[in-house]
Parts: C-alpha cells; structure tokens; sequence
C-alpha cells in the first residue's frame, strides 16, 4: 500500500459560484440482465452511482449549477465517472486525481419477491476513503460562491479521514452563509446503527436539512416512525430544533416537520424500472424547488415525489429526467402514458 504522502493528488482551484456541492462516492455498478444472479450471469450492464453525484445529476437536470466533489483514480475507470456525470451537466473540476488508488465497485442482483435484490460492495480502500481536509478546494467555501453544500452518512462511513474532510466542508460552508444539506442515508454494510448514530452527531447539529427514511429512524433512533410518523418527527424536531426533518416513507409517501409545522405527500404512481437511486432523486427535486421558493416545504415534498417517481422509470442509479417531466408530473397530478411523437 502507498502512503498517503507518496500520492500525487491535488484539486483544481477556480473562482466560479454554484447552486449546490456536493462531496460524496461514486462507483461503477455491474447488474446481471433479466435479474439473474451474479453466478449465472455471462455479462455485465454497467453504471455508474454514488448518493451524492445522483443528486448533483437530478440538480442540474432541474436547472441548478452544482458540482460534486470527490476523489478518483487517473484511471479509465475514474475518467469514466468524471466524464459521465459532466455528460449531465454537474461540475467536476473539483475532483482530486490521484496516482495510486482504487474505483470503488458494486454489483447489484436485481430480484423480486420472495428473493430480494441484493447490493455487495467492493469498495474497500478506494480513492476517496483517504482523502484529506487539505484536499478541499477553499475557493469554494466562500461567502457568494455557494447556496447550499450537501452530503450524505454514506460518505461519514468510509473513513475517519473522509469523514472529516466532509465535516469541515459542512463547517466552511456553514461559515460562508450557506444552507447544509444531510442525507442520513445509513448502510449497514458500512458500519453498525451505534457508529452511525454516533458519527452523524456533527453533522447533524451543522444541518439545516436533514434527509432520513422512516427505516433508518428505527433502527438509528429507536423511534416509531412507520406507525407514528409525526410523533418521530417531532421527536427529531425536540433534539435537532434548527432544521427542518424530512422523512421518505417508500409507497407511503414522504413527510416533514419545520419550526413545529407538520407537512405530508402522496406518491406518484411509477413503473419501477430502476429502484436504486430514487431517495437521492427525490432530495434532488426537494432541493432545487426548496432553493427556488425560497423554503417552502410543502411544494418541496411534492418536487421531491415527483422526481423520486420519474426516477423510478429510468435504469441506473443516475436521475435522467427533464425539469419539463417534472413540472409537468406535479401540475397534472397523473403521470404520461402517452407516447410523444
């Protein structure tokens, strides 16, 4: 193994401004087709997903101007990450290349009922896992330059040192007036509810938004939130008073709570074709509807559904609609089933 010292590894400095950064992983997705299993399969589709970059995608397909921070391989395979998400429009100019690391890897096993789909990661030591504070590009964390900075558990899971590297972004960005962005997004393949629970506290009291599942608020919380979702919010809003929860309940819809307010939305009905990816669309449609009206929170959940729901329709993990789906989705209150011609 190299040392840390021993990398080349440096970020690209500029000036420019941006609606949202994001600082996450992202890794290469290799599905059997037909939703066989890895051990039958004799290819591959590959994709490209990691929480963070999902949503920078469905931000700058709403129209926002984001960038995603990281860290990557000189590789082909980290090119391959970089040149797919400016394929769609997010910022990449930021990212750490290094030398002497590793893409990290995931395999899905697509299934349905009684077998359940299936994540095994391979992402061990990969590039972002040592990435350092010092890696920050400071241009960014200034007063003007953005509105809001975003980051999910997934990426306080990989490491100590991308932990804080991400705290200190929340912290730099929360200095320079804008609004913090968490997605709790817990993987219990990365580390146990007690590290979770633990490691997420700073952030949490950085945050001004804060994504969870109602899963992960029982099993991080030990609160009852698919029962008594208000009674769990209110319980969060008691703890955490400065931000504003936002639960997504799967088919149930999502819900929310902001300085006392109680909020509540339906779902869109959605062919699901690609499941993966879809909390990460829904915060992206929160957001960039949250950015533009100013926080309202009730036209915000139904951005969010929409987008999650239109997402659902997509293969991949990437949230590849338009703004135009969307506003039409949440104005007409039915989905397409028209073919456009």
């Amino acid at each position: 193994m190299h040392s840390q010292s021993s990398e080349k590894a440096s970020p690209i400095q500029t000036a420019e401004s941006f609606d949202v950064v994001t600082l996450g992983e992202t890794m290469l997705r290799f599905t059997p087709p037909s939703r066989n299993r890895l051990e039958q399969a004799d290819h591959l589709q590959v994709h490209i997903g990691g929480s963070e970059s999902n949503t920078a995608v469905g931000l700058a397909r709403l129209g926002l101007k984001t960038t995603w921070l990281s860290r990557l391989p000189s590789t082909a395979l980290g090119r391959m990450v970089s040149g797919e998400l400016a394929r769609y429009g997010v910022d990449v100019s930021h990212v750490v290349w290094t030398d002497n690391a590793r893409l990290g890897l995931y395999f899905l096993e697509e299934a349905g009922p009684p077998r359940g789909s299936q994540v095994i990661y391979d992402r061990s030591d990969s590039a972002i896992s040592r990435m350092t504070p010092d890696e920050l590009p400071r241009s960014l964390f200034e007063a003007n330059k953005l509105r809001l900075f975003h980051t999910t558990g997934i990426t306080l899971a990989l490491s100590e040192s991308t932990r804080e590297t991400a705290l200190l972004a929340a912290k730099l960005a929360k200095a320079a007036g804008a609004l913090i962005s968490f997605d709790i997004n817990y993987r219990s393949k990365l580390w146990s509810p007690a590290a979770a629970a633990q490691h997420c506290q700073s952030m949490l009291q950085l945050a001004d938004l804060i994504f969870i599942p109602d899963r992960d608020i029982q099993t991080l919380f030990q609160l009852p939130a698919v029962d008594e979702p208000e009674r769990a919010l209110e319980t969060l809003a008691g703890r955490w008073p400065h931000a504003t929860w936002v639960m997504t309940r799967g088919r149930t819809g999502s819900s929310a709570i902001a300085h006392g307010t109680f909020y509540v939305e339906g779902i869109f009905a959605s062919d699901e074709v690609g499941r993966l990816g879809g909390g990460d669309a829904f915060s992206a449609g929160f957001l960039a509807r949250y950015l533009e009206s100013h926080g309202d929170v009730a036209s915000s959940l139904r951005w969010g559904a929409a987008t999650s729901a239109l997402k659902y329709s997509i293969p991949g993990d990437l949230p590849l609609m338009t703004r135009a789906e969307v506003e039409a989705l949440v104005k007409n209150n039915s989905p397409s089933t028209n073919i456009s011609r």
